[in-house]
């Protein structure tokens, strides 16, 4: 499958923020974006000096949250797609639908660092739904379904690592049992609980056009 290889630091650098797609590192003053706060590339200075169009703005937001997702831009179009078929606000239930994916399930739980490290957790294995093995990060959580870790990823002193060190609160909709290294989805999140730095109506916007 299609994935981003390139530098993720230059991402946050493009949007103009951090989007803590490096774990830790985004906390500290080794952090690029802490030392060049504007945009990469030749004309990078300059770009901060300019009035930005309405389509621009509208693209950048929508870039931003495909990134902080970790999705390419077919998988996130077809998201769109989907989430406009269905009742309700467009860009509540995009976001809804994202932060359901299980690889991000296993990020909110703090047993990964980082949107990817939680995305490579669950592609070698180390996550169960219900029991059962699961390894496609883009599957979506429901109601009621329990996420465990498997019985050697409880032991990985990567996993055990952001267990002690990340300060990261479980959000509403997900509930914890850290005794059984699980989380059960209590319900669907509601847009107040979904702390991205996502304007999602300009996103629809955008697709609109």
């Amino acid at each position: 499958m299609a994935r981003y290889t390139g530098p993720v630091c230059r991402l946050c650098r493009r949007e103009k923020m951090k989007l803590f797609l490096k774990g830790a590192k985004c906390d500290t003053m080794k952090c690029p974006i802490e030392r060049r706060p504007y945009p990469p590339g030749e004309h990078g200075r300059t770009q901060l000096r300019r009035k930005d169009s309405e389509y621009l703005v509208q693209l950048r937001e929508k870039q931003k949250a495909r990134r902080i997702y970790g999705l390419m831009e077919k998988q996130f179009r077809n998201l769109y797609q989907e989430a406009n078929r269905q009742k309700g606000v467009t860009g509540e239930n995009l976001l809804r639908m994202l932060e359901l994916r299980l690889d991000n399930v296993v990020f909110r739980a703090g047993w990964g660092a980082s949107r990817s490290q939680s995305r490579q957790l669950v592609r070698h294995g180390h996550i169960k739904v219900n029991g059962r093995r699961v390894t496609i990060p883009s599957y979506t959580m429901r109601k009621g379904e329990v996420v465990e870790l498997g019985e050697r990823a409880k032991a990985m002193i990567v996993i055990r690592h952001n267990l002690d060190t990340l300060d990261r609160q479980v959000p509403p909709w997900l509930e914890g049992d850290p005794q059984s290294a699980s989380v059960t989805v209590r319900d669907v999140p509601l847009r107040e609980h979904i702390d991205v730095p996502v304007r999602e109506q300009l996103i629809v916007e955008l697709y609109s056009k």
